[in-house]
């Protein structure tokens, strides 16, 4: 297992490699980047803030929840920080497990919970020059 909240650009390929193993029998990996509208409204990026210590505590016990529940210790979580430009990914989650439900399942479970939970906040830049902060765990968020 491993979280990451930070400013670095999130490598899929590397998640993939990173949760990899021959008792695995399926590997989902969930990425969410950046759209280019929002609301009707044309995006150009949106800047990711938190307070680290806390949110990256916060996804360490989402990923050992999911992990306990699904057993597997397959899972890494990253969240990105600070600004992120429109297609550029933002959150990923990749999942390995020896079925293919149980991957599906954890992987659905970890970004939905990172979406309810995880404290941090979004300010969307707009092509119109203007911009606007919203609590990343209510915009999009599923009950």
């Amino acid at each position: 297992m491993r979280t990451v909240v930070d400013r670095a650009a999130i490598d899929a390929a590397t998640l993939l490699e990173e949760v990899a193993r021959s008792g695995n029998g399926a590997t989902v990996l969930f990425t969410g980047s950046v759209r280019d509208l929002n609301e009707g409204r044309a995006v150009t990026g949106i800047d990711y803030d938190a307070y680290e210590a806390m949110a990256g505590e916060e996804l360490q016990r989402i990923v050992a929840e999911v992990a306990a529940r699904y057993e597997t210790t397959d899972i890494v979580a990253v969240h990105r920080i600070g600004y992120v430009p429109v297609g550029a990914l933002s959150v990923a989650v990749a999942v390995a497990h020896p079925r293919r439900a149980g991957a599906f399942d954890a992987a659905r479970s970890v970004i939905e919970a990172i979406k309810r939970r995880l404290p941090i906040w979004k300010c969307e830049h707009y092509a119109n020059g203007e911009h606007a902060w919203q609590d990343a765990r209510v915009a999009g968020a599923r009950p």
